[in-house]
Order: C-alpha cells, then structure tokens, then sequence
C-alpha cells in the first residue's frame, strides 16, 4: 500500500470513529467506557495520520 493510500485509509476510519462517537454521544444509555475506548483509538489513528505526515512530507489535509 502506497503511503498516500495508507494515509487515506487512516483518515477514513478517523472520521468513521468520530461519527461514531458522536452518534453515541446523543444516546442515553451511552457506554462510557466503550465512549472511552472509541476516543482512545482515535488518538491513536491521530498520532499515526500525524507522523505520516511529518516523516512522509506529506501535505496536511483537513
């Protein structure tokens, strides 16, 4: 996988993640830990998007 397609792949399930979050957020019943955990890989996916772009002189898209 080409790192430009790599990127693209991580920024895809970043957003995934952050819909998800957000739709869980308007539930009642909302599982905090699970709520926790989603934000937790978030970060993750992040950090990596961010380092890619860093060691990979890649442009910073938003």
């Amino acid at each position: 996988m080409s790192m430009h397609n790599h990127l693209a792949e991580l920024e895809r399930r970043h957003k995934a993640l952050e819909r998800e979050i957000e739709t869980e957020k308007l539930h009642l019943s909302t599982d905090d830990l699970r709520l926790v955990e989603m934000k937790r890989k978030k970060l993750l996916l992040k950090d990596q998007i961010q380092k890619l772009r860093t060691h990979g002189d890649l442009p910073t898209l938003h």
